[in-house]
């Protein structure tokens, strides 16, 4: 008795079950910080590693996407942008969806991708996908930095007058709440694909249908124009509204909507919330159906 006490004062960390419906140890994840910081740096170094063009894709694709939006959605569909220049109009939104789509889709694969590590050695499971959302970040500040390029363009060279709202310092929220949103959703599809595979295929086709209703290409005014009969299906829809605040907040082209800003905040913790629950469950019997 006396060995084994010793023995049991030896340890360093005592790993116990998870007993609370929500549990999210932010002294365990702290301890794990360096994990946190080496998956960061893998996912930021190994996306392009052993392209030819390497970093400048993270340029290259809103850059085009912005391009063709604008050929095609103002130019030859003939959707209005106000006073702001359809392609940095554009740019914007391109800039915060690719922050949620880069999230959701990299997260919502957390226990597939990893079952082999996971199988393996413990560590706090919520990194993984944390640190998707934390190296999406650095993606997002490049194709931030490209829009103030741009913007500083735009009004010095060609002479546009476009502001940012007097309000530009809540930007950040609407970040938080598309990490918020995007990690929630991740984890709950990343416990569904653990039983249904088919859930990853339908994760890539879902997104390019949803960045349709998300207002990405198009001001909110101009659907409830032209479209009123599913206005509502837009209007509804948290990630529209986060990405007009976000736009109307940077260039000044809408009228700000608190409540709206509101809503969506509480619709991001909920997500989030239900997300670690679901994710802390499933963590727990994850390896003997993957």
């Amino acid at each position: 008795m006396a060995g084994d006490k010793v023995i049991q004062d030896d340890w360093l960390y005592e790993i116990k079950p998870k007993g609370k419906f929500i549990d999210l140890n932010f002294k365990e994840i702290w301890r794990y910080r360096d994990l946190l910081v080496l998956f960061v740096k893998r996912d930021i170094v190994t996306v392009y590693k052993q392209t030819v063009l390497g970093p400048l894709w993270f340029l290259i694709q809103p850059l085009f996407t912005s391009v063709v939006f604008t050929l095609i959605f103002n130019n030859i569909g003939n959707i209005n942008t106000g006073a702001v220049p359809a392609f940095l109009f554009n740019l914007i939104g391109i800039t915060l969806w690719n922050y949620f789509k880069d999230c959701l889709s990299s997260t919502s694969v957390t226990f597939t991708s990893n079952a082999g590590l996971f199988g393996k050695v413990y560590f706090p499971r919520f990194i993984v996908p944390a640190s998707k959302v934390v190296s999406g970040l650095f993606k997002y500040t490049i194709q931030l930095l490209i829009f103030f390029g741009f913007y500083v363009y735009y009004i010095f060279v060609k002479g546009i007058d476009v502001r940012p709202s007097l309000w530009v310092w809540l930007v950040p929220i609407c970040i938080l709440n598309m990490a918020l949103i995007s990690l929630g959703v991740g984890m709950i599809l990343s416990a569904m694909t653990t039983k249904y595979r088919d859930l990853t295929v339908l994760v890539s086709f879902g997104l390019n249908l949803l960045m349709y209703i998300s207002a990405v290409m198009y001001p909110l005014e101009e659907i409830r124009k032209k479209l009123p009969k599913y206005f509502w299906l837009i209007e509804y829809n948290p990630l529209a509204q986060i990405i007009e605040t976000y736009r109307g907040l940077l260039l000044g082209a809408t009228s700000i909507n608190f409540n709206a800003i509101l809503i969506t905040f509480l619709i991001g913790i909920c997500s989030f919330l239900i997300g670690l629950v679901i994710f802390n469950k499933t963590e727990k019997t994850f390896i003997d159906t993957v």
